[in-house]
């Protein structure tokens, strides 16, 4: 994490006049532009690109790629700016293509229950866009994520247990590859068996095989009933049992969120909520009035069963936005346990049967270190994070952080879970695609990177060393 990047050569005078020409004040060379396109929120170094295009349609992105292509200058795709992975971190200089000013809407079709839209809208946009439709769009990561960074860096987040991640819900998208050619991935149709499945080559591929430019993705009718509850727990081992009796019974909750203590006490202080200070589970459920209500009677069983305090409900629309967006503040009331500090995040993923074996173990880690360390997750389908708050300038901190996420995924990987659940490779979690998938399947991805990018020019550095 703290070796320094690669020197890398300055633009080509003759590609600095050209995008000049072709985009005018689209086209910036600016360091305050550059410097504000070289960080996300995560822990790596920043990495300034050598300019930046603003992309307002598809063939103002195809023709940014042309001539990137054309003088073999790097190219890094920029959304919300949301990663904690490094994954738009110009780490070999380049051209980064702004797409937020790619915020149209284009179409909804209400009948087939999708929509399409540029990589520039939100998650929020197109909801607020679908208010008064009976419509909604599921895929929530917490942070108002792009749509087209959502899709690259194949996000899932609260809802993921009910409606799963983006891989299962974008239909068809318009790509730009490397060199500046467009394609047409998918449909809108349901299902296809017409030929190689692209749509899913180019989810999670994080912007290194192509840049997304258009993307048709699934809706999904407003549940007649919604129903969230919290419910405090002695202990994290008790709050996970509950999940995973929940999922073995097959209860089709929406969302089961897990906060550990510490997490609660900074969602507190942020959020200016009141809840109890100990593991606590969220939960929402989505259907009729009845079965939501067969739905909760269940979860508040199993939960009792397990020593569960304080079942809350949550009924009211605006009482259940509090309760979600308390959730989503998590992460930065986490940073403010510890004042100028930055965030190490990681998150794994298992199999639902090791959960509770796998989260006891990473708090044995956590009681053993001495940095803040903050637990919570998507446990309802395996997934958690740690928030560990360091002083990136301090090598201690640095070292013991990097010491607890091995141990974390080594552990994760060793029950045949993921390095990442949604966070994606970027440049942290590069040193573990091999012992997750195997030298063999690494070696595909390399090929596949070649075919569509033999000169390494989209987002050099990610995924792939």
């Amino acid at each position: 994490m703290n070796q320094p990047y690669l020197p890398h050569l300055p633009l080509p005078a003759a590609l600095v006049k050209e995008l000049g020409q072709r985009f005018g004040k689209r086209f910036s060379t600016s360091q305050a532009v550059r410097d504000q396109h070289g960080r996300d929120e995560s822990v790596h170094p920043a990495a300034a690109p050598d300019a930046v295009v603003f992309a307002e349609s598809t063939d103002d992105v195809a023709e940014a790629v042309r001539l990137c292509h054309t003088y073999r200058v790097p190219i890094i795709p920029f959304g919300a700016g949301s990663s904690v992975e490094g994954h738009l971190l110009a780490i070999h200089g380049g051209v980064n293509i702004d797409l937020t000013g790619m915020n149209r809407i284009i179409t909804v079709h209400r009948e087939d229950l999708d929509a399409t839209v540029q990589p520039g809208v939100t998650r929020k946009q197109l909801n607020a866009e679908l208010h008064d439709t009976g419509l909604f769009f599921p895929i929530d990561p917490g942070a108002d994520a792009s749509m087209g960074g959502m899709a690259a860096t194949r996000a899932s987040g609260t809802n993921a247990v009910r409606y799963g991640t983006m891989r299962e819900n974008v239909l068809g998208m318009t790509v730009v590859l490397a060199d500046g050619r467009i394609i047409r991935t998918g449909g809108r149709a349901r299902k296809s068996s017409a030929g190689y499945d692209l749509t899913r080559l180019f989810i999670g591929s994080e912007g290194t095989l192509g840049i997304i430019t258009e993307l048709t993705v699934k809706l999904y009718p407003v549940p007649e009933a919604i129903s969230s509850a919290v419910c405090a727990f002695p202990s994290v081992d008790a709050a996970v049992d509950t999940v995973i009796q929940t999922i073995q019974l097959g209860v089709p909750v929406a969302r089961i969120e897990l906060l550990d203590t510490l997490t609660i006490s900074a969602v507190n202080r942020y959020s200016k909520t009141t809840l109890k200070e100990a593991p606590t589970l969220f939960f929402e459920f989505h259907g009729s009035p009845t079965s939501v209500e067969e739905q909760a009677t269940t979860v508040q069983a199993l939960a009792l069963d397990q020593g569960g305090m304080n079942f809350e409900w949550a009924t009211r629309p605006e009482d259940r936005s509090r309760l979600w967006q308390a959730r989503h503040d998590a992460y930065f009331a986490c940073l403010q346990l510890k004042p100028g500090s930055r965030a190490f995040p990681t998150d794994v993923c298992v199999p639902i049967s090791r959960l509770a074996e796998c989260i006891h173990a990473t708090n044995e880690d956590i009681a053993r270190s001495s940095l803040p360390i903050a637990l919570f997750g998507h446990v309802g389908d395996g997934n958690f994070h740690l928030v560990v708050l360091i002083d990136p300038a301090n090598p201690q901190d640095v070292t013991e952080a990097e010491s607890i996420n091995n141990a974390v995924v080594e552990r994760a990987l060793s029950m045949e879970g993921t390095c990442t659940g949604e966070h994606g490779v970027g440049i942290g979690k590069q040193k573990f695609l091999v012992a997750e998938h195997g030298e063999g399947a690494v070696e595909v991805m390399r090929a596949l990177k070649r075919a569509l990018d033999p000169d390494n020019l989209l987002n050099p550095g990610k995924i792939l060393p």
